[in-house]
């Protein structure tokens, strides 16, 4: 009987295997996509993101976002091709708002202080139209804020007696075109770049380093130092160069003015020009004002000749007696025609050392050689002084003409250095079939 009841027990367990199937295929519906997510799988997709870091990284993100943010509107970043912020940014009733609190300073130039350095110090403005008044400092401005000559922006105040302050020291005015003629970027050339002027640099090194570097020197003999150079001698001697590589050794800001720009087409304009240049100058630690071709404006004044020419240069004369000899301003002058100049600008006191830079000698010309090889792919056994000796009365400009064809000599056989031959055939070609193009004859009359 316990035998029986055993198997009875058996059957009755496989047929509910065999039927348990069959109930589950009944019950799951069938879906050709896949089987239907359970609740283990829903659990477990909602723990995504939730890890022992995520909110502290959410924060931060949210606090960068907002920062950035910050930064956009307080720098104005995204600003349109006219320099204002986008039409989204603008708040044009807050600017009014600030308009009505504020009312507009008075432009004026500072002429005089009256007991400088005590709590009663009085200060005389003058205002173009108006004429001048004597006023107070503003209570966020420091005495020391504000000095003579300066221009500065003033409010009368409303109140019992209405009277005027001074509340906004003001930069120079000076005219666009002038900052523009400044050199930003330190010049490249060295001393070690000139070749044929050695007395030259000497000289110039005398008048311009010296003051700048070793002003105690001329306070101790009590001397004034040279105020003005005049560089002069043919063209593509190394004038510019010399004035460039002075600005180098020095560490001084270089503004260059070209003659021709002065001469302006309205009356006066060259001359306020002229006086900008150097109330510029005068606001740098050192500077150093290089007038090329100076002819164009400092000719000899005749009977008949361009009134707005001979203003202008009265001007530079006016300006160079004005300024401190020992100060931190250097004149610099160059010309190819220094016959033509007038006696006024040339004259001891003005213009104190005449600096000629005459045709290079022989080893001159072979130093000039030299400095152009160092940049060039040239042979090694290249006669640089048999070369200098086929080049008689040729400038420095010319020889860097000559070192340049017969770089276009070499490429076009195909050559990947220069040879002597190349150098020969160079000097046929611009020294001897541009003859007639040559300036130095023509500019030998201060000889």
């Amino acid at each position: 009987m316990a035998e029986k009841k055993g198997e009875q027990k058996l059957i009755d367990t496989t047929d509910a295997k065999k039927e348990e199937p069959a109930k589950k295929k009944e019950d799951v519906p069938k879906d050709d996509k896949g089987n239907p997510l359970t609740e283990a799988d829903i659990q477990m997709f909602k723990r995504y993101g939730k890890g022992p870091y995520t909110e502290a990284l959410k924060k931060v993100e949210d606090e960068i976002k907002t920062l950035n943010q910050k930064i956009v509107n307080m720098q104005g970043i995204k600003e349109s091709d006219t320099g204002l912020s986008l039409p989204t940014q603008w708040n044009i009733e807050g600017d009014r708002q600030m308009m009505k609190r504020s009312a507009p300073l008075q432009v004026g130039r500072l002429t005089k202080i009256l007991n400088p350095g005590t709590p009663e110090a009085k200060y005389i403005v003058a205002f173009k139209h108006q004429g001048k008044y004597v006023v107070g400092l503003g209570k966020d401005l420091a005495p020391t804020d504000v000095e003579e000559g300066m221009r500065v922006g003033c409010e009368r105040i409303h109140a019992i007696g209405s009277k005027i302050s001074i509340m906004l020291p003001l930069p120079p005015k000076i005219d666009p075109t002038v900052t523009m003629m400044t050199v930003e970027d330190k010049p490249d050339v060295t001393y070690n770049d000139l070749g044929g002027c050695k007395d030259q640099i000497e000289k110039i090194r005398e008048v311009v380093e010296l003051p700048l570097l070793h002003p105690e020197r001329f306070v101790t003999l009590g001397i004034d130092p040279p105020k003005g150079v005049l560089l002069y001698g043919p063209p593509g001697t190394g004038k510019t160069l010399t004035a460039r590589a002075v600005a180098n050794r020095t560490d001084a800001c270089f503004i260059r003015i070209i003659g021709s720009e002065l001469v302006q087409r309205y009356v006066g304009e060259g001359a306020r020009m002229v006086r900008e240049i150097f109330t510029l100058a005068r606001t740098k630690k050192s500077c150093i004002l290089f007038f090329d071709e100076i002819d164009a404006v400092g000719g000899a004044r005749f009977g008949e000749g361009d009134s707005e020419v001979q203003r202008t240069m009265l001007e530079i004369v006016n300006q160079l007696d004005g300024f401190d000899s020992r100060g931190n301003v250097k004149v610099l002058m160059a010309t190819n025609r220094p016959d033509t100049l007038d006696p006024a600008l040339t004259r001891p006191g003005r213009l104190d050392r005449k600096i000629e830079f005459d045709l290079p000698d022989l080893e001159g010309r072979v130093q000039i050689f030299k400095i152009n090889a160092k940049s060039m792919a040239f042979d090694r056994d290249i006669r640089f002084e048999l070369i200098a000796r086929l080049c008689p009365n040729s400038t420095g400009a010319d020889i860097r003409s000559v070192c340049t064809e017969a770089g276009m000599f070499a490429i076009r056989s195909r050559r990947k250095s220069i040879t002597e031959k190349d150098l020969l055939d160079a000097i046929d070609k611009v020294i001897k079939g541009y003859a007639k193009f040559s300036a130095t004859s023509k500019y030998m009359v201060y000889n």
